[in-house]
C-alpha cells in the first residue's frame, strides 16, 4: 500500500481588515530626492508636518512618496 495525498481546493478571499483588533492603518511620507522619511503614524497631519519641516530645510526636496500601511485579511469561503 502506498501512502496518498489528498488535495483539497477552495476559494479563498481577501479584504482590509476592519476587525475591532486590526492594526490600525498607518500613514509615512518618503523624500524622493533623498530618501529620508517620516515615522509611521495613525494621524496623517503628523506627517505632512514632518513634509512641511522637511522642505523647510531642503528647500529643492519638492517630491514625496506616500507609504500606506493598512491591514489586510484572508480566509476560506
Amino acid at each position: 500500500m502506498t501512502p496518498r495525498s489528498v488535495i483539497r481546493f477552495e476559494r479563498w478571499t481577501l479584504q482590509p481588515d476592519r476587525e475591532p483588533d486590526a492594526e490600525p492603518i498607518t500613514y509615512a511620507i518618503q523624500c524622493v530626492v533623498c530618501g529620508e522619511r517620516s515615522l509611521a503614524a495613525v494621524d496623517f497631519a503628523d506627517v505632512q508636518t514632518w513634509t512641511f519641516d522637511h522642505v523647510g530645510h531642503n528647500p529643492s526636496h519638492h517630491t514625496y512618496r506616500e507609504l500606506i500601511t493598512r491591514p489586510w485579511r484572508a480566509w476560506m469561503l
